[in-house]
């Protein structure tokens, strides 16, 4: 036992990258590795990259100098959508010794021998065209919650995306395995799954991205919700034009599928989303929302916006503005644009200063907090359910409603990963709600 080796891993990005970093860790147990903290010294540190945000490469380079500080003798292998798409940039990044792209990222352990340092980066990427094959993926003892990836790679051609060069074409798990991959998620005393894609909605794309829908979508929400012994699913970012009316009014009337949505909206000009290719335009947005409201008064609605794209004038920022702040939604998630490399955005004209874009992204922050407020405040007096997390955060211990209201209660270390009904009873100065215990439920 004095010889496995210790492994850690940092993840940046999204939920699905959370749960390939979780796949790949247990395949490497499985080859006698022992996982770490990433606090602590290691053998190999593997960082799990993200081309989305804006400072991605400076976030790769800090975590590198904080694992050489911790073991200069270590390994480090760099994965995910930035090693996809910049690989020999990161491979020149001092300490990084193998980068491994989109279809080799699952088989860490092939690339890695005596765990020697390299005097230069190894690079093993495929073109992005090979990456047309599914693996399966689910999180499990990071956190109260799991994430289970069900669909990978993306269709869309959105102009301002890396995600389809990161990731490839659209393609889906098989219903079986993703039923079997929550029956095992179900076992480990987890209550709650978040199911995590690209793009979810378009779920059901055979496993080689073929256009033959085995499964939709809906097909997919209706068999998890007869998964014995999981108590919430909830689903995550889904689009606009493939959240149909059937799913919402199936949550509606569900056993575990909790009353909260994220839909990407983008911006709130018809034409700006003409330009970003999104594929519908705010009626629909408008129409998704209602219909939500209609079925689940109480739901959450989270809403992605990129502000400062090329050609967005501040008429155009002001009718997004001014959308959202009419429309019944709950928070916001705001991104300021950000030129990507081999994307047909970076070569649009009308770029929007800096500075316009730092202003204009405040003043959606600046909703998104009255909007939270406002949503809270809505919801003070109800019985909800909490699912309480595992931090100790300055003597209180947070949790989530189904409806995804953050509450707070003083640090009990019983309560962690436990369910309970609850009174909600006024918000704190921190933003999150205080609350009374009605029962206690699993």
């Amino acid at each position: 036992m004095e010889n496995r080796k210790k492994v850690a891993f940092y993840t940046l990005g999204c939920k699905l990258n959370f749960s390939e970093t979780s796949t790949i860790a247990r395949n490497l147990q499985d080859e006698g590795f022992d996982r770490v903290d990433f606090e602590e010294v290691a053998d190999m540190y593997v960082i799990n990259t993200c081309s989305v945000t804006e400072n991605a490469d400076k976030q790769f380079k800090q975590v590198v100098r904080k694992a050489m500080k911790l073991n200069d003798k270590a390994f480090v292998a760099a994965v995910g959508c930035y090693a996809q798409l910049k690989p020999e940039e990161l491979a020149s990044v001092d300490g990084v010794d193998l980068v491994l792209g989109a279809t080799e990222k699952f088989k860490l352990a092939d690339y890695i021998n005596d765990l020697s340092k390299n005097d230069f980066g190894e690079v093993h990427s495929c073109e992005i065209a090979e990456a047309d094959f599914y693996v399966g993926s689910y999180s499990i003892g990071d956190r109260t919650r799991a994430f289970l990836k069900v669909q990978d790679g993306c269709d869309y051609k959105c102009t301002y995306c890396t995600i389809p060069l990161a990731r490839g074409i659209s393609r889906s798990d098989e219903l079986e395995n993703v039923l079997k991959n929550a029956s095992e998620i179900s076992k480990q005393n987890i209550k709650e799954i978040v199911l995590t894609g690209v793009n979810i909605g378009d779920y059901g794309k055979g496993e080689f991205g073929n256009k033959k829908h085995e499964h939709t979508f809906l097909e997919l929400v209706q068999e998890l919700d007869k998964v014995e012994g999981i108590e919430r699913l909830r689903i995550s970012s889904i689009e606009p034009n493939l959240l149909k009316n059937e799913t919402i009014e199936f949550v509606s009337k569900s056993r575990t599928f909790v009353p909260h949505f994220h839909i990407p909206l983008q911006s709130g000009s018809n034409e700006i989303l003409k330009l970003m290719k999104r594929r519908y335009q705010r009626e629909v947005y408008t129409e998704r929302v209602n219909k939500i409201r209609e079925v689940m008064p109480h739901a959450c609605i989270g809403v992605d916006v990129i502000v400062g794209f090329p050609g967005e004038t501040d008429e155009h920022f002001l009718e997004t503005y001014h959308f959202l702040n009419e429309m019944n939604i709950s928070y916001l998630h705001v991104f300021t644009y950000s030129e990507r490399d081999n994307t047909e955005a970076a070569a649009m004209e009308g770029v929007v200063p800096a500075n316009v874009r730092a202003k204009r992204s405040k003043m959606l922050r600046g909703l998104s907090v009255k909007k939270r407020r406002a949503f809270y405040e809505s919801q003070l007096g109800s019985n909800r359910t909490v699912l309480f997390e595992s931090e100790n955060k300055e003597g209180y211990i947070h949790g989530f409603t189904e409806n995804y209201v953050k509450v707070k209660t003083p640090w009990n270390p019983e309560l962690v990963n436990t369910l309970h009904d609850i009174n909600l009873t006024k918000i704190d100065e921190d933003g999150s709600v205080r609350m009374d215990f009605v029962s206690v439920l699993v």
